[in-house]
């Protein structure tokens, strides 16, 4: 141990020598140098820590939310379930990636309940989503299809998620059912309710809406294609674990 610090001694003794020799300008343009070194180190340290983890589930009340929440974490249906009234939110590792080697970022899931009096809370948590799932039932798609395109129009409307161009994954559920409909007909529908909804309220004068962004360009039918951050469609089915569409768009937004 005294070789060790005697050499270190001896080791610093030759640093400040080396030290003394040097320019002065050359002393301050090298710790200069450090410095932004240092610096840049820790901003880009701060930007990787800082990108979003978090996959919002959204939707109205009864499309399958909550099973495609436990389905996510634990790889069940947990025998389906009611109704929720009460916010699921949790972070993991997504069950089909347990066995996976290597490092695997966890994911932070957040299943907002679709009743109309709880959609503040979906405003709580859109500047963390690094993604939104928006769940539609496929079996009984023509009943709610109206409200459905009214809550996406929302959503697409928020400047929050046009700003930070969020990415939406509209997830057709229930694609197990025969009587389901298909993900193209889902498409085109609340396309065509969107384009509705658009019309009517651009007639509103824009001193009556706060926090909307207008949808699509001016004399054009709606389609989703317009929006500025990406919309795409996908189908499966929560309560039998075909549910890898949203896995595959979690995993494209929230990278390992």
């Amino acid at each position: 141990m005294d070789e060790w610090v005697r050499q270190a001694e001896v080791w610093v003794g030759q640093a400040e020598s080396w030290i003394r020799q040097q320019p002065p300008e050359q002393i301050y343009v090298a710790v200069a140098v450090i410095a932004v070194t240092i610096l840049l180190l820790v901003s880009v340290s701060c930007l990787k820590s800082s990108k979003p983890n978090t996959i919002v589930l959204s939707g109205l009340s009864g499309g399958g939310k909550t099973i495609l929440f436990y389905q996510l974490r634990d790889g069940s249906s947990h025998q389906g379930t009611v109704t929720s009234m009460e916010q699921n939110n949790d972070t993991f590792v997504l069950h089909s990636e347990l066995e996976r080697k290597g490092k695997i970022k966890p994911v932070h899931v957040v299943d907002v309940p679709g009743h109309a009096r709880l959609k503040p809370k979906l405003d709580e948590v859109l500047p963390q989503a690094a993604g939104i799932v928006f769940v539609v039932d496929a079996q009984d798609f023509l009943s709610t299809m109206q409200a459905a395109a009214e809550y996406l129009y929302d959503i697409l409307t928020k400047a929050t998620v046009v700003k930070k161009r969020i990415p939406i994954l509209i997830f057709c559920n229930k694609t197990d059912k025969v009587t389901a409909h298909s993900k193209e007909f889902i498409k085109k529908q609340l396309e065509k309710e969107i384009n509705k909804l658009r019309e009517s309220r651009n007639a509103i004068s824009s001193a009556d809406i706060t926090d909307e962004v207008k949808l699509g360009n001016p004399g054009e039918a709606f389609n989703f294609s317009q929006c500025q951050n990406k919309v795409t469609v996908a189908e499966g089915a929560g309560l039998t674990g075909n549910v890898s569409s949203v896995e595959q768009f979690i995993r494209e937004h929230v990278k390992t």
